[in-house]
């Protein structure tokens, strides 16, 4: 079939600023007349000619509803704009990190190999006609598009009169595996459907030792429980946890992906993941049934994970400290050794101690991946992760919430190799606890306050940044909250200096360190779809290793009281409690 090109004249549509996770907003403003058509369009035209005119790019994501008419659109635009070949998971179904493995490990069969996608999620926001949708693009590294083009994309979408799309040509069928050729205004056109979960899978099994992992869920001491909240990654734990690795299917909860996340909110934490949590021993009510020895979840598009032991939570803190800590022995990809290790700001200094330890390079970055993978690009990161349950490697550009669960599965293979056999495996809380014996203990929380208003908001973080410019105010306000916490010998804004690019990231979070190595720090989130979320963390290090068996939120409460007097959060927002504590 011959396609033909259309012009369609459009506005500019307000709000359409990306950023550092892509556009997100309710599905009802997607769904508004040339609003998808404007972004798309205006990324074409942010990028180089040669990544699009005769390109090979990628478009698929979470499978969140109002994504199938999105592929269609996508796929229209792509042919308008000379676009050679566009690659389509099966049943437009793709998760984050895979998308990411795609870019750079997929060759087709004429030898193409994709320079850019278009992912189509809201990570781990909900789903469905009144919830939350959102699109962003990644590099040929597999990353996301750097602040350079998300800044391009924005002005384009304010200055946008027009659009290319191919209205003529028909809807592509998603479902089944194929090719479907077109010829248009500059030549051929194809649209490849391809299997969602082979590329991966097999990227996974470069990694990991798969037949190692493989005999510690064959056997009867170990039980394991994956939950996907209905999100994508469903599309990939049969295929690796049951087909690869042997695990019962059974041990798979909500792995059928759905359009609206089977009305829940598909974010692996506590709150949220209540029937992983209620199964694995950390409901409100005790179960006759006994927990699993090892239980993990993953958000939307499966970029994010929660790792759980029987009656036991792993903060993201802890555990990317604690993969670094023993992946060079338990994980094959590593086993030359790690070029060095990196985390976002908000994420507790596990890590730091762990590079210390280990003599590693260690980076401290902004929120966002982006920072990670230009360091990784570089030949600095082997491993990095993020407080918001996020975790990675170098082996893609993107955080990988299924890659962090097998490293944990190979780590725990790896101390139970020997002792399969034996009387008692060891677990998932012992390898916590003896971490925390040779490195000291993080304790860590984070208090989310959603939807807020956003001039509330802004105006609790502008007072906050004003009360720095004197430490004398803040000490005087720490002590008549709670005089047993230490001073505070520090209080700024975060500031990040690219070792790579020699760009500057400013206004990155504020920060309040205490003399005794504690931290308070809070944040304005921007991964919601409306209102705004004040992220606030709290920390306390303790390398009395008499001292660190302790309850995480008894071991907080002064700092807590003290962040909350402090920030006036209470006069600010109206919020006598958070949304949600992790």
């Amino acid at each position: 079939m011959v396609f033909k090109v259309s012009k369609v004249s459009t506005t500019p549509i307000d709000g359409q600023k990306p950023g550092t996770s892509g556009l997100r907003k309710k599905v009802k403003v997607f769904i508004q007349p040339h609003y998808l058509q404007n972004f798309v369009q205006s990324t074409f035209n942010a990028l180089t000619p040669e990544k699009v005119r005769g390109a090979t790019l990628v478009v698929s994501g979470d499978g969140r509803y109002f994504s199938k008419d999105a592929i269609q659109i996508i796929i229209k635009m792509s042919a308008a704009n000379g676009v050679r070949r566009v690659w389509v998971g099966q049943n437009g179904l793709l998760s984050t990190p895979a998308v990411s493995a795609v870019i750079r490990e997929r060759v087709g069969v004429d030898g193409s190999k994709a320079t850019g996608a278009f992912i189509l999620t809201a990570s781990h926001n909900p789903g469905g006609p009144h919830e939350d949708f959102g699109i962003k693009y990644n590099m040929e590294n597999g990353g996301p598009a750097p602040e350079a083009i998300t800044d391009k994309i924005f002005e384009n979408t304010k200055t946008i009169t027009e659009y290319l799309i191919a209205e003529d040509l028909p809807n592509i069928d998603i479902s089944t595996i194929g090719v479907a050729n077109f010829s248009g205004p500059e030549g051929q056109f194809d649209v490849e459907v391809f299997d969602s979960a082979s590329d991966y899978v097999k990227l996974m099994k470069s990694i990991f030792d798969f037949e190692l992992i493989r005999k510690l869920l064959s056997s009867s001491k170990f039980t394991f429980c994956y939950d996907a909240l209905h999100g994508v990654a469903g599309t990939y734990a049969h295929r690796i946890f049951v087909e690869e690795l042997g695990a019962q299917e059974s041990s798979l909860l909500n792995c059928v992906p759905k359009e609206d996340f089977g009305g829940g909110h598909p974010d692996p934490n506590l709150t949220y993941a209540k029937e992983l949590v209620a199964r694995m021993g950390l409901g409100k009510s005790d179960s006759a049934v006994d927990p699993p020895e090892f239980g993990a979840a993953a958000d939307g598009d499966a970029d994010r994970n929660m790792i759980l032991g029987k009656r036991f939570f792993v903060t993201p803190s802890d555990s990317v400290a604690i993969i670094a800590a023993n992946a060079v022995n338990a994980i094959p990809y590593f086993s030359s050794g790690l070029k060095g290790v990196a985390r976002s700001m908000p994420t507790s200094a596990a890590l730091d101690v762990v590079a210390k330890n280990l003599n590693l390079k260690f980076f401290e970055v902004p929120t966002g991946w982006k920072f990670f993978g230009n360091l990784m690009d570089a030949g600095l990161c082997s491993i990095c992760g993020e407080e918001s349950f996020g975790t990675g490697s170098d082996h893609i550009r993107e955080k990988d919430g299924i890659w962090a669960v097998l490293a944990w599965l190979s780590i725990l293979a790896f101390k139970n190799k020997e002792n399969l056999n034996g009387d008692k495996l060891v677990t998932v809380e012992d390898i916590v606890r003896q971490h925390w014996a040779i490195y000291g203990r993080h304790y860590y929380t984070r208090y989310d306050y959603e939807n807020v208003d956003a001039g509330a908001a802004k105006d609790l973080m502008a007072y906050l940044v004003k009360l720095q410019s004197s430490l004398d105010e803040i000490n005087s306000s720490v002590k008549g909250a709670r005089s047993d916490v230490s001073n505070v010998v520090n209080a700024d804004e975060f500031e990040y200096k690219d070792p790579v690019d020699g760009s500057v990231s400013k206004h990155q979070g504020i920060r309040f360190l205490f003399e005794d190595g504690s931290r308070l720090v809070f944040r304005l989130s921007g991964t919601g779809s409306e209102g705004a979320t004040i992220r606030l963390y709290i920390e306390q290090y303790e390398k009395d290793s008499s001292k660190t068996g302790r309850d995480s939120q008894e071991a907080l409460a002064p700092l807590v009281e003290v962040a909350l007097k402090l920030s006036k959060m209470l006069e600010f927002t109206g919020r006598s409690a958070p949304t949600v504590i992790t």
